[in-house]
């Protein structure tokens, strides 16, 4: 009996791990997509700038946002935050799909785990909106380059030693707590729930933490530019392993000052 329970445990977490997978590799695939479109072969992009639609799209730097470009902006920063993320919320929805599983089979059925996800994107769904507002003020103000990068090395500086100083922040090591262990969250806040909305409800809270610990970071992709791939993996791996891993508070803290030192460096070197 225990063995079978065991397989199906193996079962469903594999079942998880997959989903998770596919939809963290969907995601990359379209932000490489997107990237490839704007990039334009290296074609000279002065007094334009990129929709990033993947379809060649483009507007002259001075014309103001049309409702379409806003949208596509928009879904841009969801696929990115959906890439960036998933991952490093994985053992949170990996321990929520076991003890549902575990409570399913005891007769005691919680909601699917999907529900949990869900609202970890809703939640950030809500930063992206955020972020796309932010992108359409800075390229308002001629503040990005045509591939969405800080035009301005203060800016630049400023952003750098703002996410630095916020990585030594209590409420930086506040939000990280939570992220790192995922079922004192889910015990300190109700516990698994039963019915869909309450899930959902706790996964869009898990998210407002999530957002509390890694929106700082998130900024600097405007100074290493939005569809810079490079960047956004690195970003992506600093969040994994700030979250993951045991030792996350150092690389949180060791991250903090090289973003303080970069920023400096472009403040006395524009």
């Amino acid at each position: 009996m225990g063995g079978a329970f065991e397989a199906v445990l193996r079962r469903e977490r594999a079942v998880v791990i997959a989903a998770l997978a596919i939809l963290t590799a969907l995601a990359w695939m379209d932000l490489a997509w997107l990237a490839d479109d704007m990039a334009m072969g290296g074609m000279d992009m002065s007094g334009l700038r990129m929709i990033p639609a993947g379809q060649g799209l483009m507007m002259p730097a001075s014309a103001p946002w049309q409702p379409i470009e806003f949208a596509y902006v928009f879904a841009m920063w969801i696929v990115m935050m959906i890439g960036m993320m998933t991952p490093s919320v994985a053992p949170m929805i990996l321990i929520y799909a076991r003890v549902g599983k575990q409570a399913e089979m005891s007769g005691q059925a919680f909601a699917a785990s999907a529900w949990f996800a869900a609202g970890y994107l809703v939640a950030w769904t809500g930063f992206s909106l955020a972020a796309t507002f932010a992108q359409w003020a800075l390229q308002r103000g001629a503040l990005l380059t045509p591939m969405m990068e800080s035009a301005s090395s203060v800016l630049g500086g400023v952003v750098l030693i703002a996410a630095g100083v916020y990585q030594w922040t209590p409420v930086k090591e506040a939000c990280l707590s939570y992220c790192q262990a995922p079922l004192t969250f889910i015990m300190r806040h109700g516990g698994f729930r039963r019915e869909a909305t309450g899930a959902l409800a706790l996964g869009f809270r898990h998210g407002l933490y999530c957002i509390g610990c890694c929106w700082a970071p998130m900024l600097l992709l405007f100074v290493g530019g939005v569809m810079n791939l490079l960047w956004i993996a690195a970003l992506a791996v600093l969040v994994l392993l700030e979250k993951a891993m045991p030792f996350g508070k150092s690389v949180s803290r060791v991250a903090g000052v090289a973003f303080i030192a970069m920023g400096a460096w472009l403040l006395l070197h524009p």
